[in-house]
């Protein structure tokens, strides 16, 4: 067998490029935040995501998960915030790239699905919709999943209370009572009439 002769590099001769320093410590930072399950497949997203312009898989600060260990989904609040992040500048979302995204941040597919068969979507979902429910898995009630949205898609500053459009908040609570059934219509109706009149 032949013996391939590779040339010999000294230190001289290998650029490192004045960002790389900037480039790991930031990855660094974002690794430690999000604490991925598989942190290999993760780096591959994260630098994916910097290559093609797009915004990396990377929680806002360190959380711990506050879901049951009986129902763990992975989710929580700031995964929740990244995704929406990643995709929420679009109405509809192909299944094909909120599975991409998930995926990404090592969330189980069995629970993806689930949320895809509770929602009925085809090819594609609304993202309000979808978001809503995946805010359900981690949520105990309709109440406590509608608080979870409104921080979630508000632009209001951190620390303020979150406020969306009424219209917003209109159809999620509609599309929540109808998919998890536990709100009576009449109970829906006279909620958003309260809250119509106080504006």
């Amino acid at each position: 067998m032949p013996i391939i002769e590779e040339p010999y590099y000294c230190h001289e001769q290998i650029e490192i490029p004045p960002i790389l320093p900037d480039i790991l410590k930031q990855f660094t930072k974002a690794a430690i935040r999000t604490q991925p399950k598989d942190p290999l497949a993760w780096s591959y997203e994260y630098f994916k995501a910097l290559a093609h312009n797009e915004i990396p898989p990377v929680k806002e600060r360190l959380e711990m998960a506050y879901c049951s260990q009986k129902t763990d989904t992975g989710l929580t609040e700031g995964i929740l915030k990244t995704l929406h992040n990643q995709l929420g500048m679009c109405h509809r979302i192909p299944l094909c790239k909120i599975e991409e995204k998930w995926l990404a941040l090592g969330l189980p597919l069995l629970r993806l699905q689930a949320i895809w068969t509770t929602g009925k979507f085809g090819y594609d979902a609304p993202w309000t919709h979808f978001l809503a429910l995946a805010a359900a898995q981690i949520s105990p009630t309709v109440s406590d999943t509608l608080a979870l949205l409104c921080s979630l898609f508000t632009t209001d500053p951190e620390g303020s209370d979150p406020a969306i459009p009424f219209g917003l908040f209109t159809s999620l609570y509609y599309f929540l009572a109808a998919e998890i059934g536990s709100v009576p219509k009449s109970h829906v109706r006279h909620v958003i009439q309260h809250h119509a009149y106080n504006m």
